[in-house]
């Protein structure tokens, strides 16, 4: 599944990326003042502990050499700060973590900006639909310092197991963007992020006193294999968040609210009951809310989630046909889409009609009259007439099933059938109970005739 997102590359993971890109010298750099871990490796990334709730600076510095990216001298740059997860799994699930989260922290935010203690942000704008991300316009000849607060704590996305586990790391990235002709920030400058996890009042400082006290314990030799701690921390480069920040900018929700779907393939999301914007007028839609095809295309396969009101997974399936989609297995969709959605996709993804419980063939019997004129023409004996049957598929065991399907079938108005009777040994007619109909072997089958009732109003069915 590594293929299926345009997910950010972080540089140590990336052993692809070309060596020079390694020497790049990078235009700005940003720096948390926040300590990191003693506890971590010679060559592993930095781990800060952060305090939920808790005001830090993150400085925004000018790093160019001169000559480089003269356009943007004099003029304003974008930034957008996120909270995302560190986790490659959590990230194919983050709408649903979030969304679990915004449900049991109702009218809080993941990421605020510390907006008075911050220096030389401009124009900052937060989106209700982004919960873990604020962005703001800034000069980078200025002195500029933005103090995040993260609202969300590590260890309420950890599954709740047997003595707990240890809380799921997050990235704190940074995207920068310069205004392009048209006057939008989308032209994307530089991006770096650090990872971090992050505890309740005073836990981080509580966990960095027991991972400085742990390698006290550890002798010099010990010691040599992991990195000193730093007062703060800097940010790593790595690829761009994979949004549009145009999307971004504009502050109003989005329809299905997604934390890290501001759409930047041709789809966007509009509500479950509408079509594909790139897919309307087509008179072969496989998006008609029905079962998906193997031989659907991408923008058939969009459609149909959408019809099926998984609007918020069109960007995660962006580059799915029909056949791709219907090769994950029910596993697959409940890590990428959680428990609920996942086992509702799996469920939308493989339904068939449903097996009935019960089958059984009706005719209904040709008049006596009828017989005896073919008869007389000599086009066929009481033998050879054509009897033609219906099926009958039985969801429900039940006896008023019958009485409905009966009257499906043969174009009988319901409210005219008074009972159904099966004619029994001697000729006598046993009433249609519901356990008569659970006792029916499948694919019986049964002639009927009609006959009036008592009273006049209506009459009765006889099964034989």
């Amino acid at each position: 599944m590594s293929d299926v997102l345009a997910l950010p590359i972080f540089k140590q993971e990336d052993s692809s990326l070309p060596q020079e890109n390694e020497t790049k010298h990078p235009p700005f750099q940003y720096v948390m003042c926040a300590a990191t871990s003693p506890a971590v490796k010679l060559y592993d990334e930095t781990l800060t502990y952060l305090n939920q709730g808790q005001s830090y600076e993150i400085r925004m510095l000018d790093n160019r050499k001169a000559g480089d990216i003269p356009e943007i001298n004099g003029k304003l740059v974008k930034s957008i700060i996120r909270v995302v997860f560190h986790d490659r799994r959590l990230q194919y699930t983050e709408h649903q973590q979030l969304e679990g989260w915004k449900w049991n922290r109702p009218g809080d935010r993941l990421l605020d900006l510390d907006i008075p203690m911050s220096v030389g942000v401009i124009d900052i704008k937060t989106n209700p639909s982004q919960l873990n991300a604020v962005e703001f316009l800034w000069d980078p000849t200025k002195c500029t310092s933005a103090f995040i607060q993260v609202h969300c704590i590590s260890t309420e996305f950890t599954p709740r197991k047997h003595g707990g586990e240890k809380g799921v790391p997050f990235r704190i990235q940074v995207d920068t963007f310069k205004q392009t002709e048209n006057g939008e920030y989308t032209d994307h400058l530089h991006s770096a992020s650090c990872q971090i996890k992050v505890f309740k009042p005073k836990g981080a400082d509580r966990k960095q006193k027991t991972d400085r006290e742990k390698m006290e314990k550890r002798t010099a030799h010990e010691k040599e294999k992991y990195q000193p701690s730093y007062d703060t921390t800097v940010l790593t480069e790595c690829s761009p968040w994979p949004d549009t920040p145009t999307t971004f900018v504009n502050n109003s929700p989005t329809p299905a609210p997604t934390f890290t779907s501001a759409q930047h393939n041709t789809y966007s999301v509009p509500d479950s009951n509408s079509s594909s914007p790139n897919h309307q007028g087509d008179g072969t839609s496989q998006g008609s809310g029905d079962q998906l095809h193997p031989s659907a295309t991408i923008q058939e396969t969009q459609q149909w989630l959408l019809k099926n009101r998984f609007s918020a997974y069109t960007r995660l399936f962006s580059n799915f046909s029909g056949a791709d989609l219907l090769k994950l297995t029910r596993e697959d969709l409940v890590q990428i889409c959680g428990p609920a959605d996942g086992i509702r996709l799996y469920n939308a993804l493989k339904s068939r009609s449903v097996r009935p419980r019960l089958t059984i063939y009706v005719c209904q019997e040709p008049l006596r009259s009828i017989q005896l004129e073919r008869q007389d023409a000599g086009s066929a004996d009481s033998n050879g007439a054509i009897y033609v049957y219906h099926a009958i598929y039985l969801e429900e065991m039940a006896a008023s099933e019958v009485t409905r399907k009966l009257a499906l079938a043969f174009n009988i108005p319901l409210h005219q059938i008074n009972q159904v009777y099966r004619q029994g040994p001697t000729g006598i007619h046993i009433l249609v109970s519901d356990q008569m109909v659970q006792n029916f072997q499948d694919e019986s089958c049964f002639l009927f005739t009609t006959i009036k009732a008592e009273n006049g109003e209506g009459f009765h069915i006889i099964l034989k």
